[in-house]
């Protein structure tokens, strides 16, 4: 009896240490993280614990996110993680997600990680067409994601089909145009090339600056309805809110931006927009979810304090991360600066490399050549040695042939004492004896000169044999050369970086400061301007380069309506000019009347 209760306890004991804990699955854009949390614990340490998992400091603009029932809801900090409304079967997830959007990504974004993670994030809205994007601007996004992932782009490496496992634009431009996988992964491919020489985080950050002008970029819709009962869409964004028609989420009907609303009440599913303008009449609005009501007031009350926090003074924390981003960007550019002059000398001594080895081919060559002609001239020395030796033989022996005509003379000579006939006739002999002892004299003059210039010939054969062997003793005895070494170019020093606090501090700016500043900012608007506009010839490009090829009754209606938006010169990029964070932000938004709407 003993033994059985104390198994009974033995093992109550061990269930109340296994129920002290409980297990999470957390989904993030790169991988998925499993923990053990405790059951005290509230969303915050689950929250801290993820980001400190990552690495990430920027943490006010991500939470977490989890579903229930036929929505989707954030989890509190300030709450226990089990007291939430959710599923408890375990693992229990939550997906770690971007739950606001800065105004500037670039101004904005410090970290890498965070950047990276808004990287994930919006290509996958894109590409999920969460986010209406036109064809022109998704295939320059593809050709910035393809960089972020292969790197600068190698014809020898990216060979034709290297895509055609990605998935890279939506289905709905696939869809909308006449064009074959061969025909898009074409004209990614030639913007791919354009972007040689940037690493991945300038490619994500180029992806999100461009993404960032979508008019759908940031805004999380919510149907709502107003006081007379017309059904309407509410988006909220980190420039404030807006009423669209719900055939129209591209263009709200009217905004009203942070800086312009006094107040934001909610009460009993109803809430108020009160703007600073007191003649203005109040926008009241409801939804039939409770849930939902919570999610668009947390929505608010996160982007007003984060819009309120952009225009003031940079906490301490920031201001560190700032600098660290700042050193290590330039610690980076420095790394990036030496590995392509390693890869530059690696380059001119391979070049240096081909260039001897192309050197040593040719004097191998030369020298196989000289021994050639030095075999020719051998044979040739040898042939003209065997002519002058058959030319000396045919000289003695047209000698001894005159001798013999000479002997044959004289004898005519002393036996012509007969008749006159005879004698004439010896004389004719004689004489012809004579001519022929002439002609035979002159052949024998000329086979001996044959044989002086035989013996010429021989001569110079044998000279140019001894050149040939000094040549070729030349040849094998030269050293190859060694390239002159290059000295790498002075690195341009990092210029100062300042900071500028412009609340509750007062200046006494001189003229000539006032200038300088004046002149700073005109610079900075102008080249502002020339990339927009770079962009923007970029983007018609591309487009016009399809256009063609585009089949019309394919056209979803947000495809219609930022194309008349295009035509009407209303579409974001277009209306946003600037995007400088002393600038109000109404400008990005087209406000109406409310008298008018009401």
């Amino acid at each position: 009896m003993a033994s059985v209760l104390a198994s009974k306890m033995g093992l109550n004991s061990l269930r109340r240490k296994q129920a002290k804990t409980f297990s999470v699955t957390v989904v993030t854009m790169d991988a998925d993280l499993e923990f053990s949390c405790k059951l005290k614990w509230k969303g915050k340490d689950l929250f801290e614990l993820v980001c400190r998992t990552l690495g990430l400091r920027e943490t006010w603009f991500f939470g977490l996110r989890y579903d229930v029932k036929d929505t989707v809801a954030w989890l509190k900090m300030d709450k226990k993680v089990l007291d939430h409304d959710m599923p408890k079967e375990e693992p229990i997830v939550f997906h770690f997600l971007a739950k606001f959007y800065p105004e500037n990504v670039e101004d904005e974004l410090v970290q890498d990680i965070t950047q990276h993670l808004f990287f994930l994030q919006v290509k996958t809205s894109i590409l999920e067409e969460e986010i209406y994007c036109p064809p022109e601007a998704s295939v320059l996004l593809a050709s910035y994601a393809i960089h972020a992932k292969y790197g600068d782009y190698d014809p020898n490496v990216h060979k034709p089909g290297f895509l055609s496992q990605e998935e890279l634009l939506p289905k709905r431009v696939i869809n909308l145009y006449q064009m074959t996988a061969e025909m898009w992964e074409e004209r990614i491919t030639v913007c791919y090339a354009e972007h040689r020489g940037r690493t991945r985080d300038e490619a994500e950050m180029e992806y999100l600056k461009i993404a960032q002008d979508l008019e759908m970029y940031g805004v999380n819709y919510f149907s709502i309805r107003n006081k007379k009962g017309t059904s309407l869409l509410l988006g909220v964004d980190a420039l404030g809110l807006h009423i669209y028609d719900p055939s129209n989420k591209l263009t709200p009907k009217i905004s009203f931006p942070w800086n312009e609303i006094r107040n934001i009440s909610y009460s009993d599913k109803e809430f108020a927009i009160k703007p600073l303008d007191k003649r203005a009449d109040v926008f009241k609005f409801n939804s039939s979810k409770l849930r939902v009501n919570k999610l668009i007031l947390q929505l608010c009350i996160g982007n007003h304090d984060l819009f309120m926090r952009r225009r003031r003074v940079d906490s301490l924390e920031v201001q560190q991360m700032k600098m660290q981003a700042r050193e290590e960007k330039a610690r980076k550019q420095m790394e990036r600066r030496r590995l392509e002059r390693e890869k530059q000398l690696r380059e001119e001594a391979e070049r240096a490399r081909d260039e001897l080895e192309r050197r040593l081919i040719q004097l191998q060559d030369e020298a196989h050549m000289a021994n050639e002609a030095l075999l020719r001239s051998e044979e040739t020395a040898d042939l003209l040695a065997e002519k002058a030796q058959i030319a000396e033989e045919e000289a003695k022996l047209l000698a001894q042939k005159a001798a013999e005509a000479g002997q044959e003379m004289r004898r005519i000579k002393v036996t012509a004492i007969r008749t006159e006939e005879e004698k004439r006739l010896m004389e004719q002999k004689m004489l012809e004896a004579e001519m022929l002892a002439l002609k035979m004299a002159e052949e024998s003059e000329r086979r001996a000169n044959e044989a002086d210039q035989l013996k010429q010939d021989l001569q110079e054969a044998r000279e140019s044999e001894r050149k040939a062997k000094n040549k070729l003793l030349e040849i094998t005895s030269k050293s190859a050369y060694s390239p002159v070494p290059l000295s790498a170019n002075a690195l341009p020093p990092d210029g100062p970086n300042f900071n500028f606090s412009m609340e509750n501090l007062s200046f006494d700016f001189k003229d000539t400061d006032m200038k300088r500043l004046s002149m700073e900012i005109e610079k900075e608007k102008v080249e502002y301007m020339e990339k927009s506009k770079h962009l923007q010839e970029q983007l018609n490009e591309l487009k016009t380069e399809i256009e063609s090829l585009k089949l019309k009754d394919r056209e979803t209606p947000l495809d219609i309506l930022h194309n008349e938006n295009t035509e009407k010169g209303t579409s974001k990029q277009k209306t946003e000019t600037c995007r400088c964070m002393s600038c109000q932000p109404s400008h990005s938004r087209r406000v109406i009347s409310l008298r008018s709407f009401f």
